[in-house]
Formats: C-alpha cells, sequence, structure tokens
C-alpha cells in the first residue's frame, strides 16, 4: 500500500498523514482541509462547493472511535466550520481550532498542534480579535519552543509580546517575556535567562499578576536545578505552588519540586510529590517526567524491582515523549544501570542520551549528560564500596518546604 505521508508531503496538514492508526490522522488532515475553505483565498467559493466538501469530511468522522476525545474535538471543528461559512464568520471556529491545538499539545503531538495553529493564524488573518491574535502567538512561541524551534519561539514570542504591549495587555506581555527567557535558557544561556526571569519576576509583582509571579518563580526554580542549584531553587517553586490556581500548574510545580529534592538525596519526599503527579493525571508530558523520576528514585534506594517497573511503564511511552523527556528517560535508566552494576548497559544508554540530546540540540543538557559519561570509569571503580548518602537539606527553608509536602493534601 503506498505510503500517503510521503506520497502527500507536500500538501497543506501533511503531517497528520504520517498518523494513521485507526483513521485518526487521515480525519485530521480532511477536517483541516475543510478549515481551509474559511480563509481569505477561499472568499468567492461557491456554497455548493462547500457543502459538498462538508458531507464528505462528516462521512469521514462518522468511521472515528466514538466517545474518544479527538474525535469530539473533530467533530466539533466540522460543526464550527459549517456554521462560520454559513453565517461568513471566521470566528466562530476559532474557539474549536484553539481547543483542538490544545489537546494535541498537551498529548506532546506538537507538529500537529503548530500545523492547527498555523491554521488558526491563516483561517483568522485581520479579522483576529486582538486578545485571540496575541494568544495564538503566544501558544505557537510555546509549541515552538517544546519543538527546540528556538529562533522561530523567540520571534513569536517577540511579536506576540508588541501585540500585547499595543493593546495594554501586560500579563501577556509578562508571559512573553518568561517565554524568551525560556528559549535563551533552552540554547544554554543561563546567566541571559536568569537575568531575564528576575526581572520579570519585579514586573509581575509591581503588577500584582498572581500567575506570572508564579510562573516566573517557578521557571527561576528550574533555571537553577539545571545550574546545580537545586537548595535555591526548591523555595522557589514551592513558591509557585503556593501561587498557581490552575491543578495542571500545580503539578508540574509538584514534578519540579520531587526532582530537586531527589538530587539533594531526600528520595521519600521525592517520591511523595511525584507519586501525587501520577496519581492526579497531569499532561501526558508532566506524568512522562514524573514516571522517568519515580524510576531515578528507585534506582537511588536500590529498589531493582520498583526500577524495573517504572522503566517498563516509560518504555511503552517512548514513541510519544518529544526529545527532551526521550534524551532524560535514557540518562536516568543508564544511571540507574550503573548504580546495579551494569556498566555496559549504562554506557549505552547514556550514548543513547548524548545522541538523542545532541540530534535535537539541546546543549545544556547535553553537556550534562556529556559530564556523567565521562564519570562512569570512576563510577564502576568506586561502586562495591557504595553506602546510600543522607539527605543533605540544608537551610530551614528547605526543610519547611520537606514538612509541608508530607503534610501535603492536594
Amino acid at each position: 500500500m503506498p505510503d500517503l505521508a510521503s506520497q502527500h508531503a507536500s500538501l497543506p496538514h501533511a503531517v497528520f498523514l504520517q498518523r494513521m492508526a485507526g483513521g485518526s490522522g487521515q480525519a485530521a488532515f480532511i477536517v483541516l482541509r475543510l478549515v481551509d475553505l474559511l480563509g481569505p483565498e477561499h472568499a468567492t467559493l461557491h456554497p455548493d462547493a462547500f457543502h459538498y466538501q462538508y458531507v464528505a469530511t462528516a462521512r469521514c468522522c462518522r468511521d472515528l472511535p466514538p466517545g474518544a476525545t479527538e474525535t469530539s474535538h473533530l467533530l466539533g471543528l466540522v460543526r464550527s466550520t459549517a456554521d462560520a461559512f454559513g453565517q461568513q464568520s471566521t470566528g466562530l471556529v476559532l474557539p474549536a481550532l484553539f481547543a483542538y491545538a490544545h489537546y494535541l499539545e498537551d498529548e506532546m503531538r506538537l507538529e500537529e498542534a503548530l500545523d492547527v495553529l498555523d491554521t488558526l493564524l491563516q483561517v483568522g488573518g485581520a479579522s483576529l480579535a486582538p486578545a485571540d491574535a496575541v494568544g495564538a502567538r503566544l501558544r505557537r512561541a510555546r509549541v515552538c519552543r517544546k519543538l527546540n524551534a528556538f529562533d522561530a519561539a523567540e520571534r513569536a514570542y517577540t511579536e506576540g509580546g508588541e501585540m500585547a504591549a499595543a493593546i495594554g495587555d501586560r500579563h501577556s506581555e509578562l508571559l512573553s517575556r518568561i517565554g524568551r527567557a525560556l528559549a535563551v535558557m533552552g540554547r544554554g544561556n543561563l546567566a541571559s535567562a536568569e537575568h531575564e526571569l528576575r526581572d520579570t519576576l519585579v514586573s509581575a509583582e509591581a503588577y500584582a499578576d498572581r500567575e506570572a509571579q508564579a510562573r516566573t518563580h517557578h521557571e527561576i526554580a528550574v533555571l537553577l536545578s539545571t545550574r546545580g542549584q537545586p537548595g535555591e531553587g526548591i523555595p522557589h517553586v514551592w513558591r509557585a505552588f503556593e501561587l498557581y490556581d490552575d491543578e495542571g500548574a500545580r503539578l508540574r510545580a509538584l514534578n519540579d519540586l520531587g526532582i530537586m529534592l531527589l538530587v539533594l538525596g531526600d528520595a521519600k519526599s521525592a517520591e511523595h510529590a511525584l507519586t501525587q503527579v501520577v496519581r492526579r493525571g497531569a499532561t501526558a508530558q508532566v506524568v512522562d517526567s514524573a514516571k522517568i523520576e519515580l524510576m531515578n528514585c528507585a534506582s537511588f534506594r536500590r529498589d531493582r524491582l520498583g526500577f524495573e517497573r517504572w522503566r517498563e511503564q516509560c518504555e511503552a511511552r517512548l514513541n510519544h515523549m518529544p526529545p527532551s523527556v526521550l534524551a532524560d528517560f535514557h540518562l536516568k535508566l543508564g544511571i540507574g544501570h550503573a548504580r546495579f552494576g551494569h556498566f555496559d548497559r549504562a554506557e549505552r544508554e547514556l550514548r543513547t542520551a548524548l545522541k538523542t540530546a545532541g540530534d535535537a540540540s539541546l546543549h545544556e543538557l547535553e553537556f550534562r549528560i556529556e559530564r556523567i559519561k565521562s564519570g562512569l570509569d570512576e563510577c564502576e571503580r568506586s561502586w562495591a564500596a557504595y553506602s546510600e548518602p543522607e539527605p543533605s537539606l540544608g537551610g530551614e527553608a528547605i526543610r519547611e518546604v520537606s514538612a509541608s509536602l508530607a503534610r501535603l493534601e492536594l
């Protein structure tokens, strides 16, 4: 059977043809081709032509799995596209496009999410409300950043920030500044990123913007932990947890808190935080990250059964992981094999992690993997004399966070 993805690679929305399981990829492709008819280049399209394509699209969607979340999104897009064409108002389809892009991003189908956002901007054009235009560009920037397309991310963040400033939207302007700092951090320039984040935190506090404060505290914490200062990052990530109103954001903060606590050797508190993330069912990427860290916790405690259980759960998700999470999985798997004395396996996993990070231009992660890989021989020599270290929870602020976490009821 011909490969439809390669046959039609030049078509708009061809990214969806790479996912043919259950017909959902082909259906998404056809639905978005229907949405395209709302674009300004089809302004003179005859109603009969639209109706013909609408009927064919609706028929295709009838074969989708009933009750599936993506099915609901695609059917909603078909209905809202018909309403938008009938009333000559493209604004009627925008909520459905935003919702579908959000769903795809949560599922880590990032190239597809980017395609939907580009469709939204193309179809909406100059008729987009200013707030929608800002929101779409900031969302597009975030997806580009997750794809490690940092140049495109910075351009979209800058454009969205300038548009936000023009309409007096201070919150979106702050989000743009945070996003640009994260793109800089993704390239490995931690000093510049920290400077921008701390300046943004001052502005967020001056505007009394609670969400922007939470997000900035959170990103400062991640940056400090990345730089090898998790003890300094923990009070920031806990403050973010306290400030967030959205549960998904709170779970992301809790996941990062667990990672930092494990770095300091407090596996018990780390597992408490990470288990809450998995149990509460955050987004796919956050749950994947939490499971990787629970695998890491198990190897830290030399719990071989726990390590294998979490490894199997992670491996079931490998095809859905973005490069940053995939590289982290192979890194933590390699560390785990080393902790159990399987140094040949550890070497292979660290090589895979290094290649994955390098191919995705994840320079900071690449440098970190290199350091760990270069110390593998010394680890092998000292392995027999290993004893689990005591947690190094220095500082009253960190001890308070650990105690609060133990009492946490989400």
